[in-house]
């Protein structure tokens, strides 16, 4: 495993201490590696919306109403519940 050593202000530190002395956290190394998934996961997540983004807007304007697709989503929705 990679050691990792890093600066900061005494009052982060005193709230990463905060974190860790209330239980949430085992330690800092624990604080600190949660972080760091949380900012993995939020990347994957930001990275799957551009796409979705540049999807749609790839598939340009469609001719269908706001209601019409509204509709159509929601009977999907319907279908998908009833398991089909």
């Amino acid at each position: 495993m990679a050691k990792i050593s890093i600066s900061m202000s005494d009052a982060m530190e005193e709230f990463v201490a905060t974190r860790v002395e209330s239980g949430e956290y085992n330690n800092t190394s624990e604080y600190f590696r949660d972080l760091v998934r949380r900012d993995q996961e939020k990347r994957e997540a930001e990275d799957k919306l551009r796409v979705m983004i540049e999807r749609a807007r790839a598939s340009g304007v469609s001719e269908k109403t706001f209601d019409e697709i509204w509709e159509a989503g929601a009977a999907a929705a319907r279908k998908k519940r009833r398991g089909g």
